[in-house]
């Protein structure tokens, strides 16, 4: 198998595994109106680990999500998917580049927890204690601040990406005809930008209170939806949004055009500094 071939499973397996998170993730939303466990990817990761095979499925996921940290970091630096070099094109790919680093963790606990190692034990209060962190730097405030607008900035982001169909440059010729598997992808990706909108304004409100403890995460958005006016029908459409995002992750896996790796633009612009 070449290296063009391997990166496409990479890319492929990686979708795919982010896709059955949030597929997981959904479902444990919809538990959580029982008395479930709280909805958010570790938890989810915990539902598979209990199933017959367990810890040989957690493993496959936590390597799928491994090839998407993998698959986002080539999308960043060597730019498959052909961004111009401009500033659009440079932030476009520095949020790849973000994408990776979030996807870390959750891909470290999942095979940490396949393997029983200790790494992969680690507690949910991550995003608590490095926001805290965070607070004590130098104009920390500031700095959570920033995290929040970035936070904000990806969910305005991801959601018109969904309205404006922008996912579809990235498909296979024809995917515009499928109306079901469209109107999916479009409201997955409207649905997880505007949590995503919830979890910046928490962080941003953690700035304003110089309080790290007020900075959420997907579970606590979800559970801020539910407190609202008719808060039950919107945590349904969260949840439902939550699972057809998953969905849109397989989509992607089957039908996203995974091109190799262009070096012909670094090596033009590696010439030209070194003539």
């Amino acid at each position: 198998m070449d290296k063009d071939r391997k990166l496409e499973w990479l890319a492929r397996s990686g979708y795919a595994a982010r896709g059955i998170v949030y597929v997981l993730i959904a479902g444990m939303a919809s538990l959580s109106t029982l008395g479930g466990g709280k909805p958010d990817s570790k938890s989810a990761l915990q539902i598979v680990l209990g199933q017959p095979f367990g810890q040989i499925w957690l493993g496959v996921i936590g390597m799928g999500l491994i090839g998407f940290i993998l698959w986002r970091v080539a999308q960043s630096i060597l730019n498959t998917d052909r961004h111009s070099n401009n500033a659009k094109g440079y932030l476009v790919r520095a949020g790849l580049l973000v994408s990776a680093a979030t996807y870390t963790g959750l891909a470290f606990y999942a095979v940490g927890r396949a393997l029983h190692l200790g790494f992969g034990a680690g507690s949910s209060g991550g995003r608590e204690s490095w926001t805290a962190w965070l607070m004590q730097q130098p104009f920390g405030r500031y700095l959570v601040a920033g995290v929040g607008l970035a936070i904000i900035g990806a969910g305005c982001a991801q959601a018109a990406k969904g309205i404006k169909r922008g996912y579809l440059r990235y498909f296979e010729s024809g995917f515009e005809q499928r109306t079901v598997l469209n109107g999916i992808c479009t409201y997955g990706l409207l649905a997880r930008g505007i949590i995503f909108l919830i979890i910046g304004g928490f962080f941003v409100y953690a700035a304003f209170t110089v309080d790290s403890n007020q900075a959420g995460g997907l579970a606590d958005a979800l559970a801020w939806v539910r407190r609202l006016p008719f808060g039950a029908i919107l945590y349904g459409l969260a949840a439902i949004g939550l699972f057809a995002f998953g969905l849109y992750g397989l989509i992607e896996a089957w039908y996203r055009i995974v091109q190799p790796p262009s070096m012909d633009r670094p090596l033009r612009a590696m010439r030209s500094v070194v003539n």
